[in-house]
């Protein structure tokens, strides 16, 4: 078995691929970083770092050995934070972020009712962005977001709201006229596409790639924001599926909302990183829940 200060060693320098600044993240002495990569060698039997005078480099065996230990000792810290956690109850600190301005007044219910449950865990408030909102996630930067559902590799809660699905449209387009639309209208029109890093599962939902009847829908241009998105919109580039709140907070004179009168309301709700699951962030779902369907 690996040592603690082993499994670091060999992780931080193949990150940083480089003695120097691998000693000063640990704290330690270059020859300290050398002494123990050499054990590490030793007793794998092949080198793990091609290294010269000016370049160091995983060899093909000390890459996949990295790539197999750092999901595992990243596991083994989650699990530890998840038993610290249960051990002080709820306190420190708790970073929540909602997707869309829409969706703070259903936040901050949460938060209001998690901070009379919980006075001694601190709450922090941000506004997710579209094209880095998984990330934020992924990277511990946010704890838990509210945002739509499909939000698929996430563990995910009861949804907190639902509206009905609205097609935006530019001002004065012949749709305007209709009291409403079907999903099959989409196949007639080029769809704005959400950013590439939006998840297929929710681009299937919001943006398919056909119509109900099996019709193909035409691609139109994809935005980096959900502003950005309207615009191309307000343009003439295609037609967008929005939700309902999206009429009371983002009206814009060039741009015009129809009701889709066959699609399924869109919900949306909690999600959070399945290794993150801690005391926290389960009382805070717990309390969202609790204060938005009461």
């Amino acid at each position: 078995m690996l040592e603690r200060h082993e499994l670091e060693t060999f992780l931080t320098l193949a990150e940083e691929l480089h003695f120097g600044r691998t000693a000063q993240r640990l704290r330690v002495t270059t020859g300290r970083i050398s002494q123990v990569v050499g054990k590490l060698e030793r007793r794998v039997g092949a080198p793990l770092f091609a290294r010269t005078s000016r370049v160091v480099q995983l060899t093909p065996i000390g890459r996949r050995l990295a790539d197999d230990l750092a999901p595992l000792v990243a596991g083994i810290d989650d699990a530890v934070r998840r038993a610290v956690d249960a051990g002080r109850g709820v306190t420190g600190r708790l970073r929540v972020a909602f997707l869309g301005e829409w969706t703070a007044p259903t936040l901050l219910r949460a938060v209001a009712l998690f901070s009379r449950r919980h006075p001694d865990c601190r709450v922090e408030v941000r506004e997710a962005q579209l094209l880095t909102s998984r990330q934020s996630l992924l990277d511990g930067s946010v704890d838990v977001l509210l945002a739509a559902y499909p939000f698929d590799g996430m563990a995910c809660g009861p949804a907190l709201t639902q509206e009905r699905r609205l097609l935006a449209v530019p001002a004065g387009h012949p749709l305007t006229r209709e009291e409403s639309v079907s999903l099959e209208t989409l196949g007639d029109h080029p769809v704005v596409q959400y950013p590439a890093v939006t998840s297929a599962e929710f681009k299937c939902d919001r943006t398919p790639e056909r119509t109900p009847s099996g019709r193909p829908v035409p691609k139109g241009p994809a935005g980096n924001t959900f502003s950005e998105m309207l615009t191309l919109v307000a343009m003439g580039r295609g037609v967008l599926p929005v939700g309902e709140h999206t009429r009371r907070y983002h009206p814009r004179p060039d741009v015009a909302y129809v009701p889709i009168h066959d699609a399924p309301p869109i919900r949306r709700g909690l999600v959070w990183r399945e290794s993150n699951g801690t005391a926290r962030v389960h009382e805070f779902v717990r309390a969202a829940t609790d204060a938005n369907t009461a």
